[in-house]
């Protein structure tokens, strides 16, 4: 299984940029998917995350200003950041659970830059 992430950059406070997770040997449409970011000298935290069933969850700090998706068609799951702030500039995963329905991400993509400055 492998997750190819892309849309990362840079981009000025207020802007917008949309994340994209393509999995290959997996659907997105069995599996919850999820993104991650590590800021320099700070922990990795979960951002957002849509469930198999299409249930959305955000932490709070992006909440309003972020939205996960998915076109099960593509077998690409979205994640679009608008309102975009100095403080959201990380590197970016995007991971998905090893099994339907599991809870523990063992999926991960490559980083993705995102800087707003």
């Amino acid at each position: 299984v492998q997750l190819v992430e892309s849309g990362g950059g840079s981009v000025q406070t207020g802007g917008s940029l949309t994340l994209s997770c393509a999995p290959s040997g997996l659907s997105v449409s069995d599996f919850s998917m999820a993104w991650f970011r590590q800021s320099p000298g700070k922990e990795r935290e979960g951002v957002a995350a849509i469930r198999r069933d299409d249930l959305t969850a955000y932490t709070d700090s992006v909440k309003g200003r972020f939205t996960v998706s998915r076109d099960n068609a593509k077998n690409t799951a979205y994640h679009q950041m608008n309102s975009l702030q100095s403080e959201d500039t990380a590197v970016y995963y995007c991971t998905t659970p090893t099994r339907p329905g599991g809870i523990e991400y063992g999926y991960w993509g490559q980083e993705t830059q995102v800087t707003v400055s």
